[in-house]
């Protein structure tokens, strides 16, 4: 049996459990007696081994300590030995470093003294040498060795450098000059000749003897001046092509006339935006070939030769260019275009009366702008190598004959939104009679609610023509123009609002004579002229009324269109805020300067920096004040509170407000003409007449002007619940509560305002009898139910009224002094009293 010790070396053991696991694993025929007899025996002996294990391994140790012990003494003393010579050495060295110091400071001013010496005469040799070579020179050009002439020349200019500013040889710097120039013009009929029959070799030469004589901006332009010309030749076939086929018309139509044919030649002339993309395809091959030899024959150069040339091109042709523009934009439209005119000159208003910008001269400027920022990509593939500048440099001068316009695009486009806007016919109808008022009045109500979505459209249409031509760099203009043009567009609603009023027959004292003035009657202010109603049909008059119920409509659309168009604004000016790239930009903003070079993109900066090179950037890094102002508008735009169009914002809430003020006028005329009179009418004052027959008494009836106030009010429900399911207000089943809602608004505020203005003409009835009050008493209990079914509080001043003209007299002062003001309106109690002739002491 094997005893396994590793379980005594667990700091968990336990006894009782290891002897159970010992036992657990005896044979079963072996005694148990036998098993832990053999068990304690083996214990014992590996005790005993252990113990005589651990005494001889002791005393090995007890030997081996002397022995360490003198290795650490030895070791002690080295040490100590060795930081003693340490210190004597560094004693040394701190004496000689002293007695050092001032044989070093001797030296150093020695070889100060030996340089200045070596200068001297390395200047007195060039002194020599440049009086040499300034007598060798024509020798050397004489030669005709133009590689010896510029080596020659470079050798005198360092001399010269050398020399510093001696008056001796002042001479010698005006003949180097006059050298150098007679060098560049030798070179240059041989660069023009390598140049044009692609000479790689002798191009190379010529480029080493230029840049050693310090000429490389005379490589540049000599280079630019033998390549524009060509390139020049390919923008003068538009004109050339134009010139012939307008003399060949002209002939055509000098051999029609003389043959006597009476039908018209038509010669098909090219237009620019045409031939525009041609141009572009010719020019870009042509880059494309010279850039490839560029990389043959100017390995360090070409990143800067070729884009050269382009800028020096397209500076060439800008003027033409902007004209050719103007005229394409002018072919847009017919009127335009048989005048040979274009925006510019639209613009200047050196114009026929009658002629505006439109939408279409816009459009054909886009789209050759669009042409040219297809080009524009291209060239930025093409010189993809080179530095940021020169491609920003680049980039800016293919655009740069657009500039003309986009300075002027916020005048364009109010011209052209202005010019939409005053196309709309809102009225539609002419005034009519009479009985034809309902039918105009729906009518232009419909032609108001129609035009809403499509001045939505000629906005939308603005936004995206700003971002295909600027590329949202002239957002803030944007946002200028559509402000001025919404206003422009409520100002004309404003106006039919107006003329509606007159239609409806509640215009005010502004725009008609003949009204009296109402005060305190409702909540509106202003001067009322009711319509006359007996002239008027029953079911005329509810037609006014419908319509002008849709004019609701008409300001819901307006004001919900209009502020979905505002979000969709804040939202392309937050795409905008990421398109510019701004941030790119962000220190130079800060800094008052934006100008974009080598040293300030690098890594991974400057793919980003060459990402953002679009139509818009281009255009704000030259232009720091205006990149600050549209960067402080994006940020503003990101606030919630941000209003894109805050005037117009204004005003659409102020039209509603007015579009408000004529519903109710409209629905309230009725009201208001039925109780016009009712403080002046007879029955107040009349008395019981006399009679000798005992008469029996009747219960009075409402009046007739009562009655119809309510018949009309109990009926104006049933007219508001279809405006309210048919004008969006309800728009689904879900909308229901706010469909009732908006019926029981107005309801209520018509209710409210019949009830005000017939208080207030009780409270101008002088004198009241007995059966006038009786008589009154029945007219107020009949609008107090009328209020009551249409689920309206009761207000305590009517039922004041109704309460003290109900009581009879003798009674009247004791229900006043009882109440106290609990249930009654004390002032409205004691104007009764006066209107009763009575006297109640409070």
């Amino acid at each position: 049996m094997m005893v396994d010790l590793g379980a005594f070396s667990d700091e968990k053991f336990d006894a009782k459990k290891w002897i159970n696991t010992a036992c657990q694993s005896r044979h079963p025929q072996d005694p148990l007696e036998k098993h832990l007899v053999d068990l304690e025996m083996k214990l014992q002996m590996m005790s005993e081994e252990i113990s005589a294990s651990l005494e001889e391994q002791s005393a090995a140790v007890l030997l081996r300590v002397p022995r360490a012990t003198r290795d650490v003494i030895r070791l002690r003393d080295d040490a100590i030995s060795l930081r003693t010579s340490v210190s004597a050495i560094l004693h040394k060295l701190k004496k000689a470093e002293g007695s050092a110091a001032e044989s070093i400071a001797a030296l150093a001013k020695v070889d100060t003294v030996k340089h200045r010496m070596e200068a001297a005469y390395e200047t007195l040799q060039d002194a020599a040498g440049l009086t040499q070579l300034s007598s060798t020179v024509e020798d050397v050009f004489a030669s005709g060795d133009l590689q010896r002439a510029a080596e020659t020349l470079a050798n005198m200019r360092h001399c010269l450098a050398a020399v510093g500013e001696v008056a001796e040889f002042a001479n010698v710097r005006k003949q180097l000059e006059v050298l150098e120039d007679r060098l560049d013009a030798m070179v240059q009929p041989r660069l023009t000749d390598a140049l044009s029959n692609r000479k790689v070799d002798v191009a190379q030469d010529l480029r080493g003897i230029l840049i050693r004589i310090g000429r490389f901006k005379s490589l540049e332009t000599h280079y630019t001046k033998v390549h524009l010309k060509p390139i020049k030749q390919l923008w003068d076939d538009f004109e050339s092509r134009q010139k012939a086929n307008k003399v060949s018309s002209d002939v055509k139509e000098g051999e029609r006339v003389t043959s006597g044919d009476e039908l018209p030649f038509s010669l098909s002339m090219v237009s620019f935006s045409s031939w525009l993309p041609s141009f572009y395809d010719e020019l870009l091959l042509y880059l494309e070939q010279e850039w490839k030899w560029c990389m043959v024959s100017f390995p360090d150069d070409y990143r800067s030769l070729v884009p050269k040339l382009l800028i020096e091109t397209t500076t060439a042709v800008s003027g033409s260019f902007v004209s050719r523009i103007n005229l394409a934009t002018g072919d847009a439209v017919p009127e335009t275009k048989a005048l040979a005119k274009g925006i510019l000159d639209i613009l200047s208003g050196d114009m026929p009366k009658g002629i505006k910008i439109e939408a279409r001269h816009l459009e054909a400027l886009i789209e050759l702008h669009n042409m040219t920022s297809t080009f524009a990509r291209n060239i930025q593939h093409l010189f993809s190598e080179s530095e940021l500048n020169i491609l920003f440099d680049t980039l800016k001068a293919v655009h740069s004959p657009y500039e003309t316009f986009k300075r002027r695009y916020g005048q364009m486009e109010r011209a052209i939104l202005s010019s939409e806007i005053g196309k709309l016919d809102l009225r539609g109808a002419v005034a009519r009679g009479i009985g034809a008022q309902g039918i105009e009045l729906s009518e232009t109500v419909r032609r108001m609610e129609e035009s809403i979505p499509q001045v939505i459209v000629f906005l939308e249409a603005a936004v995206e023509r700003c971002i295909n031509l600027t590329g949202g760099s002239e957002a803030d203009e944007l946002l200028l123009a559509l402000d001025d043009i919404m206003l422009q567009y409520i100002s004309n609603l404003q106006e039919t609002l107006k003329s509606l009023r007159v239609v409806c027959g509640v215009y005010n004292a502004a725009d008609g004579p003949g009204s009296k003035k109402e005060t305190g009657l409702d909540k509106k202010e202003g001067v009322h002229h009711p319509r006359k109603v007996d002239l008027i049909s029953n079911d005329e008059e509810w037609s006014i009324v419908q319509s002008a119920l849709q004019i609701l409509t008409v300001a819901d659309c307006l004001t919900s269109r209009s502020s979905v168009f505002e979000a969709s604004l804040r939202s392309t000016l937050a795409r905008l805020s990421t398109t510019l790239a701004l941030s790119v930009f962000g220190s130079h903003l800060d800094q008052n300067q934006l100008h974009v070079t080598s040293d300030d993109v690098s890594g991974e900066l400057t793919s980003v920096g060459r990402a953002a090179l679009d139509v818009a950037t281009i255009r704000l890094v030259d232009a720091p004040e205006k990149a600050r102002k549209l960067f402080n508008l994006l940020e503003q735009s990101k606030d919630p509170r941000f209003h894109a169009l805050p005037v117009a914002s204004q005003r659409v809430s102020a039209f509603a407000e007015t579009v408000n003020e004529l519903v109710y006028d409209v629905l309230i005329s009725k009201v208001r003409q039925r109780l016009s009179d009712v403080s002046r009418m007879p029955v107040w004052s009349s008395v019981d007449e006399p009679s000798a027959f005992a008469l029996p008494s009747f219960s009075a009836y409402p009046q007739p002007h009562v009655t119809s106030v309510g018949e009309y009010l109990l009926t104006l429900p049933q007219q508001l619940e279809p405006l309210a399911e048919g004008s969006g207000v309800a728009g689904d089943d879900t909308n229901a509560e706010e469909a009732q809602y908006f019926a029981t608004e107005w309801m209520f505020k018509v209710a409210e305002g019949a009830t005000a203005i017939y208080l207030e003409q009780l409270r101008g009835i002088q004198y009241i009898t007995d059966r006038g009050a009786q008589q009154l008493s029945v007219d107020i209990e009949y609008l107090s139910n009328v209020l009551s079914a249409l689920s309206m509080p009761i207000p305590i001043v009517l039922s004041t009224f109704q309460t003290c003209l109900s009581t009879p007299r003798d009674q009247l002062s004791d229900l006043i002094k009882s109440d106290s003001g609990n249930e009654l309106d004390l002032p409205t109690a004691n104007l009764v009293c006066k209107m009763r002739s009575m006297n109640v002491e409070h």
